[in-house]
């Protein structure tokens, strides 16, 4: 079995934590099954319904969301039960019923609220929709059971028949009671003046001496003695007819009771499975919960031939626990190893955090492959086959170890069971010796870890292993940050560098006698001076370096962000001057081009003057189209390609070409950039820098002869047109309205309004009888309001 170190990290501690959000019994259960996986489809599968979940608890906070709220509170154990309703012949009680109808209940709520956002919430949804239909079953269930258990009246009629008898029974047998003791009153007989009861038989209270007056069954006395209850002989009878009744009663509930769990017997796999279903829901919201509470984020696995462990603002969640209640934040950590950089050194102060950062990575790592959110703003982890950790003193005086020893027998475990895909965990590696021997074999056994591909974070105080961290390709140093104006650790691991150990600035912390702490002092060697002094200094230029660092980025992000506001209001002020300048350049064109047809029709007077106003007319538009293409030129930006100054150049079109009267039109493009044109009978190629104009509308229009009417087809530009007939008699109307139809036809407009008015409604009927018979009309319609309302109609055309 793999080894995940679970003592060692609180991986319990974890668990119980979780539990808090956990509240049915088939909730615990899935939470107690928790364990790590290496399974990456499924990790990923079980994430992404978690991260369904704080979808759904994030959008269901808003009042308009309009997605339920999903309880799961207030349900009671029902394992046992619900494995008694597969047998045969079982009977289940009242409250066990009653347990169940509240599961299935809520199991049908559930489900029907998933069902409303089925494709918002897939994964969750996949679940709900396992959840058998139990409407008829709870309806069959309601009104029957009480909340402590009994029946109610109503669950049969033969039960509210016995019950009504009971009642009935118990009154008589009240008011035979009540007339022995009024007999009996004054005759001191009575000990007191009551009705009470003796297994199911009424009796009344008798003084002891005198029992023998009265003629009854004894069926007890008073822990005194001087108190016998007594069943009057008159009683008897109607005291045997109570018990027959209650006896009766108890075989009705029971064989209602009988009925219901045979019913239940019927949907009794659907019933386990819809459970089992409320069970995984509820531990998935429970992870959500934990997750939104904890400001945790669902994590990412790196890919298995590019592992990352990345981690930003991670906390260990078991510190933050503690913090939190006393109003305190855990200082978060940032954290980057790959393939080429694998393996960690921290150093630094006594209780400065080395231990809690390695346990907050290693923990964050179980929690992912738990299928948990992590509180963290970003994490992407390797899968690790497993987590290896020797953390703490291990010293057992059953075994006789010391604490090297336990030391040393725990490393060589690990140093067995890694493979390239774990996760190892080193505290103080090397300690409990002599701190030179112990400085070489850590070495060694980290950089066995390292050479084994495994992903290594170690802490130590140890200058061997300092200088390892610092020399060898493929192993980071770190130290946990240590505040020497305060002399408190800060807890911020930071990565580049290894840190000093503040040994004796910590004892002195702890009280230890000054004296003493000045002693030891004088007695640290001058290279131990020179290596703390050394490290100190580093950690100065490293902290100076990266507020450097930080100010250089926010400096450059803010020219970045001047830069790019600066180009934007520049491209908005060339754009607005480019649109001003063709908006004058266009009616200045515009202008230029009526005004020369004018002038070119005032001196088309004769064949030479039509001639010469033709060859005009080609040469205005060579002038309009090459001014076009400076101007175009003029305002272009430096590299834009240039923008399109007329109609494109098509197949079929009309063009005008030099040097030739008649319009000609587009047979082919050429790849040679020529073009193939027919102007009347001719055909022929010609360069496209011959092409003076591309023709449009009436300019395209070819001359008829002079004994020749040409009528235009109808044109339509967008799907809906209309015709107002107002003011115009029928005939008149309705054949302009045929004329509209036939042309709106061979335009292909599937949908035409008549406006005929309001009036005395002749026009409308007479406009909808030609519709009802009209070829090109499939049906007909008054118009809504805001297109009329009575005063139009709607006609919808054949296609």
């Amino acid at each position: 079995m793999p080894n995940w170190s679970q003592d060692l990290l609180e991986y319990e501690a974890l668990r119980a934590l979780l539990g808090r959000y956990v509240s049915s019994a088939a909730g615990h259960r899935q939470l107690e099954a928790m364990q790590p996986s290496t399974n990456r489809d499924e990790l990923v599968a079980s994430l992404a319904e978690t991260s369904e979940a704080l979808t759904f608890l994030t959008e269901g906070d808003a009042e308009d969301s309009g997605l339920p709220r999903l309880r799961f509170t207030d349900l009671a154990d029902v394992q046992e039960a619900v494995a008694r309703v597969r047998i045969d012949g079982a009977v289940l009680d009242g409250l066990e019923i009653l347990a169940i109808r509240a599961w299935l209940t809520r199991a049908t709520e559930f489900r029907q609220g998933l069902s409303e956002a089925p494709h918002r919430f897939p994964l969750l949804w996949d679940k709900a929709e396992r959840i058998g239909d139990f409407r008829t079953l709870l309806r069959l269930l309601d009104g029957k059971i009480r909340p402590d258990g009994g029946l109610e009246d109503d669950a049969s009629v033969a039960l509210k028949r016995l019950r009504q008898e009971l009642g009935r029974q118990k009154e008589s047998i009240q008011n035979s009671l009540e007339r022995f003791m009024r007999s009996h009153r004054d005759d001191g007989v009575m000990q007191d003046d009551y009705v009470t009861m003796r297994g199911d038989r009424f009796v009344v209270p008798v003084a002891t001496n005198f029992k023998g007056r009265v003629q009854g069954v004894v069926h007890g006395t008073s822990g005194s003695g001087q108190t016998s209850f007594v069943e009057p002989l008159e009683t008897i009878q109607l005291n045997n007819e109570l018990v027959r009744l209650i006896e009766e009663e108890l075989r009705e509930c029971h064989r209602i009771l009988r009925e219901l769990t045979a019913k239940m017997r019927e949907q009794h796999e659907e019933i386990a499975v819809a459970i089992d279903v409320l069970g995984a829901l509820e531990f998935v919201f429970a992870k959500a919960r934990f997750g939104t509470e904890f400001r945790c984020t669902i994590p990412s696995f790196s890919s298995e031939n590019q592992r990352t462990l990345h981690l930003k603002q991670a906390r260990h969640p078991l510190l933050t626990d503690v913090l939190r209640r006393q109003r305190k934040s855990a200082v978060p950590l940032d954290l980057d190893l790959d393939e080429a950089k694998r393996t960690l050194l921290i150093s630094g102060p006594n209780t400065g955090g080395k231990t809690v950062a390695m346990k907050t990575v290693a923990l964050l790592s179980l929690m992912a492959q738990s299928a948990l959110p992590v509180p963290a703003a970003e994490a992407t982890l390797p899968i690790f086959d497993q987590i290896l950790a020797d953390i703490g003193d291990s010293q057992s005086i059953e075994t006789s170890l010391s604490s090297f020893s336990s030391h040393m027998r725990h490393v060589a475990d690990l140093l067995d069971q890694a493979s390239p895909d774990s996760l190892v965990i080193l505290d103080e590696i090397g300690r409990s010796t002599d701190p030179e021997e112990g400085g070489a074999l850590g070495v060694a056994i980290v950089d066995r870890f390292h050479r084994d591909g495994c992903f290594t974070l170690a802490s130590t105080h140890l200058i061997a292993l300092k200088i390892y961290g610092v020399n060898h390709e493929g192993v980071l140093s770190a130290s946990m940050g240590f505040d020497d104006a305060t002399l408190l650790p800060t807890f911020e691991l930071r990565v580049g560098a290894p840190g000093k150990s503040a040994g004796l600035d910590t004892a002195a912390r702890f009280g230890i006698l000054p004296e003493v702490i000045e002693q030891a002092r004088a007695s640290m060697t001058t290279r131990e001076q020179d290596i703390a002094r050394f490290l100190n200094e580093l950690h100065q230029k490293l902290e100076s370096a990266t507020a450097l660092e930080a100010d250089w980025k926010q400096r450059q992000a803010a020219v970045n962000a001047k830069e790019r506001d600066l180009e934007d209001r520049f491209n908005k002020r060339d754009a607005q001057r480019i649109r001003e300048f063709e908006a004058k350049t266009t009616k200045l064109l515009n202008e230029f081009e009526r005004t020369s047809r004018a002038t070119i029709e005032d001196i088309k007077t004769s064949s030479e003057a039509r001639k010469a106003a033709d060859q005009a007319q080609l040469k205005a538009a060579k002038f309009k189209r090459e001014f076009q293409a400076e101007v175009a030129s003029a305002v272009r930006p430096e590299g834009q390609p240039a923008a399109p100054t007329g109609p494109k150049l098509l197949v079929g079109i009309k063009v005008r070409i030099e040097n030739v009267r008649e319009p000609a039109q587009v047979l082919r493009l050429l790849d040679n950039g020529r073009v193939e044109v027919q102007a009347g009978f001719l055909k022929m190629q010609v360069d496209q820098s011959e092409i003076l104009e591309v023709l449009t509308g009436a300019a395209a229009s070819k001359k008829l002869p002079s004994n020749v009417r040409f009528e235009p087809g109808p044109t339509w530009d967008v799907p809906t047109r209309e015709i107002n007939v107002i003011g115009q008699n029928s005939e008149e109307a309705l054949d302009n309205v045929d004329r509209f139809l036939d042309k709106a036809s061979l335009g292909s407009i599937a949908r035409v309004r008549i406006i005929h008015g309001h009036g005395y409604g002749v026009l409308k009927k007479a406009i909808q009888q030609m519709l009802a018979k009209h070829p090109h009309v499939a049906r007909y319609y008054g118009a809504s309001p805001a297109e009329g309302g009575t005063g139009a109609t709607i006609a919808e055309l054949r296609s």
